[in-house]
């Protein structure tokens, strides 16, 4: 990334202010030679702060963050549900010799994502990340050089995301205090399905009881447990779901500003959509789908990636087991121009 040491950002409410935007709007902070930027808030992955990152794998263990691309066991209106295609090479006329080749496809929506900052526009306005009004023409690009979207495959000059990530294991820190309260069976058990809005506070707690503590540059990562749910759905499991209440981080103006002044590269989870759902009107009414908030503040306003549907399991066991609950994360979306989601190929390294 940035040869600098640091990148030297303001705080939310001394951001400069952009005309006909809140106060709170990045756009233009890491432009850089009257070029817009395209990264975002990857920029704080400075070579100082990934090298701090490099510290953190010391034992040898690295954990797949990756649900399977064809986990999802709900059909998703608008989303295909992925389709994996084997053929000998014969039968693709490629060689007469005995050997395989396959297809893959997918919508970059249904398992483990990284959503790009075109993937949800500031609504008001239509516009992405630094003003950017995103067309199909201009995803259409022949390559990256080319693309002045700000899609993932810009990463990859970056040289992918490499940082130090925070697990924020909600769904175990919850339960353990409802057993520390007395309750027991299903009345001491986090559902994912319940639609508890993760509150700054509760993240605050939840990382101090960790023994954890933030620096510029993390990436966020909360666990509610979601897509342990997903993959084997029980009938009461189907019955939450048409409520539609899904657990993710509240949002609320406090969140989005707690989330810039801690300066993170990028946040994600197990969640739908990362924020709690359905979303709430700035009334505190109860929303729909285009009221979501963190999602146009993050991606939009910040310029900050949002991962979701990540598979947490097998981390949450090895922080626990280990009390370590930092570690270097690796991420190398794919790359093709245009990119408007895609599976992170996330590693967590201890």
């Amino acid at each position: 990334m940035d040869a600098a040491d640091t990148v030297d950002v303001p705080d939310f409410d001394n951001l400069p202010k952009v005309p006909d935007f809140p106060q709170g709007c990045a756009w233009g902070i890491f432009d850089k030679d009257g070029k817009k930027d395209l990264l975002g808030t990857l920029n704080l992955l400075t070579q100082s702060v990934v090298k701090a990152a490099f510290s953190e794998a010391r034992d040898g263990v690295s954990i797949s963050l990756n649900w399977p691309l064809n986990a999802m066991t709900i059909p998703l209106p608008g989303r295909i549900a992925p389709t994996h295609k084997q053929m000998t090479l014969a039968e693709s006329g490629i060689s007469e010799g005995t050997g395989w080749d396959d297809e893959i496809h997918f919508n970059t929506q249904l398992s483990s994502q990284w959503d790009s900052l075109v993937h949800w526009q500031h609504q008001p306005s239509g516009l992405a990340y630094n003003g950017i009004t995103v067309t199909k023409e201009a995803l259409a690009a022949a390559n990256t050089a080319t693309n002045s979207m700000p899609t993932l495959d810009h990463w990859h000059a970056a040289g992918g995301l490499v940082a130090r990530g925070v697990l924020i294991d909600f769904k175990e820190w919850a339960e353990k205090r409802a057993k520390g309260a007395g309750k027991s069976g299903e009345d001491a058990v986090f559902h994912p399905l319940d639609g508890h809005r993760i509150t700054v506070e509760e993240v605050e707690a939840v990382a101090k009881d960790q023994g954890v503590e933030f620096r510029h540059g993390d990436v966020l990562i909360i666990r509610t447990g979601l897509t342990e749910v997903l993959q084997a759905p029980r009938p009461e499991d189907f019955a939450k779901l048409q409520n539609g209440k899904i657990s993710g981080m509240h949002g609320v103006l406090e969140s989005a500003k707690w989330l810039w002044n801690k300066h993170f590269a990028a946040v994600a989870g197990d969640a739908w959509a990362f924020e709690a759902l359905m979303p709430l009107k700035e009334d505190g009414s109860p929303g729909g789908p285009n009221d979501l908030f963190l999602h146009p503040w993050l991606l939009s306003m910040f310029g900050m990636p949002i991962g979701e549907l990540w598979d947490l399991k097998a981390l949450s066991e090895h922080c626990k087991a280990s009390g370590r609950y930092s570690f270097m994360l690796t991420s190398a979306p794919l790359n093709i121009p245009g990119l408007v989601g895609s599976p992170p190929n996330a590693l967590a390294i201890f």
